[in-house]
């Protein structure tokens, strides 16, 4: 717990960032109209790709003892493709509320 603690001292420039860029974040998500959902979930596919492929090179480089960093890793390369497959389906449903019904 001390590490924790010592770790956001060190790093409170980096936290305040992130917790600014979560508010940003939720208050842009909110404001976006639903005819532009699926562009951005394409693009956040996107993103999600190159989260997957960055965790699984982090974690070919990582110290084979090191349980956190391949714990870690093999949890980002799961949420990842779980949120690769959910975008598609997302974007896939919402393409075919565009298409004309024969």
């Amino acid at each position: 717990m001390n590490q924790l603690i010592e770790f956001i001292r060190d790093n409170i420039q980096i936290t305040y960032i992130l917790i600014l860029s979560i508010f940003v974040g939720i208050e842009v998500i909110k404001s976006i109209p639903a005819v532009l959902h699926t562009p951005l979930m394409s693009g956040a596919n996107a993103l999600s790709g190159v989260v997957i492929v960055g965790a699984i090179l982090v974690m070919l480089h990582s110290d084979p003892n090191d349980y956190l960093a391949l714990t870690l890793g093999f949890l980002a390369v799961v949420l990842g493709i779980l949120n690769v497959v959910g975008g598609f389906a997302v974007t896939h449903r919402m393409l075919q509320m565009f298409k004309k019904k024969k």
